[in-house]
């Protein structure tokens, strides 16, 4: 079973092209800091604006970075059940130890449509499958229901839960059983998570505070609630502040002031604003990743 803190990592970008060196760099820091697993080619990767080319080998390259040290969970997802069946094969064929595959967006599928398209992709490629619920991105909202009968097939091992409803972790348990794995996709709802039954978290923060996310999810395993209650509200302001506007832009300004990667995005998405990083800046401030003085200068 996947469980603690697992970045979805940010794609960093020189110039319009993918920077090798710093995406190597992030995967072996992510590692190094205790991170409990890998997603590479999210949304907070960008995948939308990744041609195929790129997002395949962003994959192949993270797996090679962690040479099964941690494991990677695999961005696959599309709205053409056609294409995530084509991109889910490629990360089988790469390694990766399972898929993330989100609902299908923009279609607006009902439920069966829904179970009809996760169980082709299934049955065609044979991978673990961690299912990825976010209404607020894909507008259709897979019930409980849904995903516990998804449940039943084999290699559909999990779910990453972007709703923010709490009670759908305790819901679902019942459904699905203790087995099933569940994923915060909510930094803000992660610890809370948890104390549902949840398992872990696919993390936007740790991108930036790795050691931290981690460190939160261990000391709820090994019952250190004070450790545990620290490090909550360390990282609450950031929880809620990364995402003050459009996921990553956020995230890759933060990161651009640790000097992980540059302060750097693709159309659509345009960089943070000026009020936006003021709103980062106080929150790394506040979780200990920068003084109060570098954050003003920043």
């Amino acid at each position: 079973m996947f469980k603690g803190s697992i970045p979805a990592l940010i794609t960093p970008f020189k110039n319009g092209e993918i920077d090798w060196p710093a995406f190597d760099n992030l995967v072996e820091w992510q590692i190094e800091q205790g991170s409990h697993g890998l997603v590479p080619c999210g949304t907070t990767g960008e995948s939308p604006t990744l041609s195929h080319d790129e997002h395949e080998a962003i994959v192949k390259r993270c797996i090679e970075i962690a040479n099964k040290r941690v494991p990677v969970i695999a961005g696959s997802g599309s709205n053409s059940t056609k294409e995530a069946i084509a991109l889910t094969q490629c990360a089988k064929d790469a390694g990766a130890d399972a898929a993330l595959i989100v609902t299908p967006y923009y279609n607006k599928p009902i439920q069966e449509g829904m179970y009809q398209h996760f169980k082709a992709i299934h049955d065609a490629v044979g991978l673990p499958i961690v299912l990825y619920n976010i209404p607020g991105r894909s507008v259709v909202d897979m019930s409980n229901e849904t995903i516990a009968r998804l449940a039943e097939l084999p290699h559909i091992v999990g779910v990453k839960d972007a709703t923010g409803d709490l009670t759908r972790p305790l819901e679902l348990t019942r459904l699905a059983g203790e087995d099933f794995c569940q994923l915060s996709g909510d930094d803000i709802t992660a610890a809370a998570f948890l104390a549902q039954g949840g398992h872990g978290v696919i993390s936007v923060v740790a991108n930036i505070a790795p050691a931290m996310a981690a460190g939160m999810q261990n000391a709820w395993v090994e019952g250190d609630m004070n450790t545990f209650n620290d490090l909550r509200d360390k990282l609450a302001p950031l929880g809620n502040d990364l995402f003050c506007e459009s996921n990553p832009t956020p995230t890759k300004y933060a990161a651009s002031v640790l000097g992980l990667c540059r302060d750097e995005v693709r159309l659509p998405l345009i960089p943070a604003t000026a009020e936006a990083r003021k709103l980062v800046d106080a929150a790394m401030a506040y979780a200990g990743l920068i003084t109060k003085k570098n954050s003003a200068a920043a």
